[in-house]
């Protein structure tokens, strides 16, 4: 399974190369966030996909989209394309709950992760996609 996509427009870079970018271009709570959900992602899902799209939002796929890492400058927002599909426990959507489809949670600087429940939600999205693709 490929491990990210494609560098068309990316002066050929990959979309894992531009991501690690992004990162080092924030150089604050924002960019350490982001390498933190990144890494999250990645155990909770080592089979994942990472595309970077909409002219520089990194992306997370397996099966279709699991969620966006988008960076923002009092906000690191992590979008779920099919949020509103998931059961979330834990309570970790805080952000964009008024849509039929996605859901979204906001990091703020110095707050902390609730990594397991994270991973849960990223197992959980995983799952939703590959069961409606094996329909």
């Amino acid at each position: 399974m490929k491990k990210s996509g494609s560098t068309e427009g990316t002066g050929g870079k990959s979309p894992s190369q531009l991501i690690d970018a992004r990162i080092s271009e924030l150089g604050d709570w924002r960019g350490e966030t982001l390498s933190r959900l990144r890494a999250l992602i990645k155990e909770a899902d080592p089979e994942v996909v990472e595309e970077w799209k909409w002219r520089g939002v990194p992306v997370w796929e397996h099966a279709g989209m699991i969620c966006t890492g988008e960076t923002y400058k009092a906000v690191v927002k992590m979008t779920f394309a099919k949020g509103a599909s998931l059961e979330d426990p834990s309570g970790l959507f805080n952000s964009s709950l008024e849509g039929n489809t996605r859901r979204a949670i906001d990091f703020h600087e110095g707050e902390t992760i609730n990594e397991e429940a994270l991973k849960a939600l990223i197992r959980a999205a995983v799952a939703l996609n590959t069961s409606v693709r094996a329909r």
